[in-house]
């Protein structure tokens, strides 16, 4: 399974972001997360799990991120995105707010023309500091994988306490000044292509109306195993009525 063992680590080729630099606010020789996706790339949760998780510090992102940029800069090395990934959910590091203003600072001095995004679940919206955060970078890249509670369960197994109709309800308040990312898979409890889900969530689509929809599909090795893939033309499929309707998808295989 995939593992970033750097604070900063790449740029790497992103089917999504581009030529993309990698934070990684989690742990090193691990995974901490508090969905556990039947698709991730990092494994399952418990598989990664260490005794004693030890989370960058602050000083210590900004470091790596200033000597990063300026390596990059120097030697001509394009960057489009500047971006929050890494071994788990980067809204989970204490210091994500603030790291967030340091990441857009160095952007600024270093690379002008990148984006900064994060790649999150959205399960800590409710957190006001995290919540504002995420308004103040280019690229708040938020998943929605189903269209039901019982959905999310089987697809990311979220960590008690996830709420679909609550997460919905605050990406509301972004008034569609964000990214929504769905991961489209066929396995034996789960099919996002089964009518009552696709529905569902075509719906919430509507309701939330964001600048982007981001639809992707299984490129790597799963946890679970028996996972299928949708080619792009049965992604094309499955969301014309959107297309239709003018939103901006974008379909990666």
């Amino acid at each position: 399974m995939l593992r970033f063992s750097e604070i900063v680590f790449g740029p790497i080729h992103s089917r999504r972001l581009g030529a993309s630099l990698g934070i990684n606010l989690l742990p090193a020789d691990g995974k901490l997360c508090n969905f556990d996706c039947i698709y991730c790339e990092c494994g399952w949760n418990a598989d990664g799990r260490v005794a004693a998780p030890v989370l960058p510090f602050t000083d210590e992102v900004r470091d790596a991120l200033q000597q990063k940029l300026r390596e990059c800069r120097e030697e001509g090395t394009r960057i489009d995105s500047i971006t929050f990934s890494g071994n788990g959910e980067p809204t989970m590091h204490p210091g994500f707010p603030e790291i967030v203003d340091i990441t857009l600072a160095a952007r600024d001095m270093y690379f002008p023309g990148a984006k900064v995004s994060v790649l999150s679940n959205a399960s800590r919206l409710m957190d006001d500091a995290v919540f504002a955060a995420l308004k103040k970078v280019d690229n708040p890249i938020l998943k929605i994988d189903a269209s039901s509670d019982d959905g999310v369960i089987l697809m990311n197994r979220p960590a008690g306490g996830y709420s679909l109709s609550k997460v919905v309800d605050r990406m509301k308040c972004l008034e569609g000044n964000f990214i929504l990312q769905t991961m489209f898979l066929r396995g034996e409890d789960f099919d996002s292509s089964g009518r009552e889900n696709l529905e569902g969530w075509m719906s919430i689509v509507r309701e939330l109306r964001p600048r982007t929809v981001m639809v992707y599909t299984i490129d790597r090795e799963t946890p679970q195993k028996g996972l299928h893939r949708f080619t792009v033309d049965e992604m094309a499929e499955m969301v014309r009525p959107l297309m239709d309707e003018g939103f901006d998808i974008q379909i990666k295989g």
